[in-house]
């Protein structure tokens, strides 16, 4: 079978009965997720916002490991991400870590956020088979060779990992800006536990690896180095040299910034480094982008570097999930929230 052809292939956008009455169904249950919010939630328009926003940034970096068929022309926002996809998981999602909070206050953080990944992995899963059996989702030609476990109706059972690595990078994401909408007041640390946020952000970095690797391989690295097929500690580690590099600065340039310019400087300052090294890597073949990752490229290329454009998107986005769930660890576990 020739994996390049499938991967190129757009998706059919016509809609089907099926498609729209899930579609509707989303939104109806979306808006009265949101409702059912509003009597108990203060700032929900940020609060929403902020997850959309987590939840798409995902949607946007991963696009190319899954396509979304049949929603009709109305439904997407690029390519095949689909808003109405969008609006249902962050209703979902919100809806969870809201009530969870309210219902269990006096819990510590670690503990609801274990609970909220378990929780959204249960409901998540199912919702996963349904949209498959709909025909909407279908999975990109490299996760079919890629999944471990084999399939089951349709789903691999490898999402059994996708779906707790999603939901925990986006709730990461959700709870450090919602620090900022609450104006949360934390207590100045003395000292920077460097130590456990290695750990934190080698561990972030290593669960989304391993999930995005169908979309791009590491080639020409020492055997050793390899932990799962082409995912690779000496790349992974370079990552993790990247952002900790990016926390050093920042915590010696930014530390009278506040949390929401703090971010935006460690995401800008990640990027600018992480952007020419990704574009070094891939142009001396140590980096390599698989079929469907390339035909989600416009061809569109940036200026001097000469790579594909999206890089400079992609990179923003991974960094900002990544410093989302490492910065809130970080700060929780300080804070003893």
């Amino acid at each position: 079978m020739d994996l390049s052809s499938l991967s190129t292939c757009a998706v059919d956008r016509s809609p089907t009965l099926a498609a729209v009455l899930f579609e509707l169904a989303v939104v109806a249950a979306s808006a009265a997720g949101l409702a059912l919010l509003s009597r108990r939630v203060e700032h929900l328009g940020r609060r929403f916002g902020v997850m959309a926003l987590g939840v798409l940034i995902f949607e946007m970096f991963t696009a190319p490991m899954w396509h979304n068929a049949h929603l009709g022309r109305w439904a997407y926002l690029y390519r095949d991400v689909s808003w109405v996809l969008t609006l249902g998981w962050s209703v979902l999602f919100l809806l969870v870590v809201e009530l969870g909070d309210r219902l269990l206050p006096h819990w510590r953080a670690w503990r609801r956020g274990l609970l909220n990944v378990v929780v959204l992995t249960v409901l998540v899963v199912p919702l996963e088979w349904l949209v498959v059996r709909l025909g909407i989702r279908s999975y990109a030609p490299e996760v079919h060779e890629a999944a471990v476990g084999g399939w089951i109706d349709g789903v691999p059972v490898a999402v059994l990992y996708y779906v707790p690595v999603f939901t925990a990078l986006v709730l990461g994401f959700y709870r450090y800006w919602c620090l900022v909408i609450d104006d949360a007041l934390l207590i100045p640390m003395r000292r920077i536990r460097w130590g456990r946020g290695l750990l934190l952000t080698l561990a972030a970095v290593l669960l989304f690896e391993l999930m995005v690797e169908p979309m791009v391989s590491n080639r020409g690295l020492p055997a050793w180095s390899y932990l799962h097929r082409d995912v690779s500690l000496l790349m992974s580690g370079l990552w993790v040299l990247v952002i900790a590099i990016t926390a050093a600065v920042v915590t010696r340039v930014g530390l009278h910034l506040s949390v929401a310019l703090r971010f935006v400087l460690a995401v800008a300052i990640a990027t600018a480094v992480a952007l020419p090294i990704e574009v070094g890597l891939l142009a001396a073949g140590i980096r390599v982008y698989g079929p469907s990752a390339i035909a989600n490229f416009s061809g569109f290329t940036l200026p001097v570097l000469g790579a594909p454009i999206e890089i400079a998107f992609a990179i923003p986005c991974y960094m900002a999930l990544m410093f989302g769930f490492i910065r809130y660890w970080d700060l929780a576990l300080d804070n003893r929230l």
